[in-house]
């Protein structure tokens, strides 16, 4: 299991997602979780992407929600930690 890091466009992203959709937060609890477990779970839809987001990867939460995040190494541990970066609708994130 993976440890998840918040970035803060994260979190702001976050925020503002849930205030317009609040049935989505238990879906996103879930993948998370899942993401932690698993990052390359098949549900999750994980994909490297490209272009000015290269060296990021991003999973599905439902139809039109994606997380954007990186895989990093915590310096203190040398243990590999996910860094959410960004979660929002596909136009929003890439």
């Amino acid at each position: 299991m993976k440890s998840l890091v918040f970035a803060s466009s994260f979190n702001r992203a976050f925020k503002r997602l849930i205030k317009r959709q609040p049935e989505l937060l238990q879906r996103i609890r879930e993948r998370l979780a899942l993401l932690a477990t698993d990052p390359f779970e098949p549900l999750l839809e994980t994909h490297k992407l490209k272009g000015k987001l290269a060296g990021s990867w991003s999973c599905s939460v439902d139809y039109d929600c994606r997380i954007v995040f990186k895989f990093v190494e915590n310096l203190e541990n040398e243990e590999e930690e996910i860094l959410l970066i960004d979660i929002g609708s596909h136009d929003e994130v890439y």
